[in-house]
């Protein structure tokens, strides 16, 4: 198997690469600013952004290079990862019993040969009271992850359901990423 690089510091996406079985892989962090045209929609949004960060990566011409970008709207707001405690909790009583979207835009890249495309997946919340709220933000999960929450820990205690890949919300389809890894030549199964 070619040589992968995954262009992300996030310990999730690490995860899924290594349930993937892309196992060993490169971590190369890309500098970016993450600024976007203003006009974009959620999905274009998230597709643009994983592409500046794959076009950002050095990378050897036989390396494959897997970037993504993650965000949560509700309505059409973008809710990114919290400043503090009392973002935290704004966010949360916002999606608290309301449905929002989880969009994931990958770019797979093997030197000038590029592959973008984007996930989204829809999550509703259960109502909560504003004591659990405030007693799932003690436990600190929330601060580092857009939205305020993460699926995969106790942020799933808030879930009442999902449409479409669970991966997704943590911040990789791994179904779609499988699909575009092929196009490289690249099966996993």
């Amino acid at each position: 198997m070619a040589g992968i690089v995954l262009a992300s510091g996030s310990p999730r996406r690490q995860e899924l690469l290594e349930l993937m079985g892309l196992a060993p892989f490169s971590i190369r962090v890309p500098e970016v600013d993450e600024s976007y045209p203003p006009a974009l929609c959620p999905e274009e949004i998230v597709r643009y952004l994983s592409r500046k960060k794959a076009a950002a990566v050095e990378a050897a011409a036989d390396e494959i290079v897997i970037a993504a970008d993650t965000m949560v709207f509700l309505d059409d707001a973008r809710l990114g990862k919290p400043r503090d405690e009392a973002e935290a909790l704004s966010m949360l009583t916002a999606l608290q019993g309301r449905r929002h979207t989880v969009c994931t835009g990958v770019t797979v890249r093997r030197g000038t040969e590029l592959v973008t495309q984007a996930e989204t997946t829809a999550v509703r919340f259960r109502p909560a009271s504003e004591a659990e709220l405030r007693a799932y933000i003690a436990t600190g999960e929330p601060m580092d992850k857009a939205g305020a929450y993460g699926i995969q820990g106790k942020g799933a205690l808030l879930v009442d359901g999902i449409e479409g890949d669970f991966y997704n919300v943590m911040g990789l389809p791994v179904l779609r990423l499988s699909r575009m890894l092929a196009q490289f030549g690249i099966t996993l199964l």
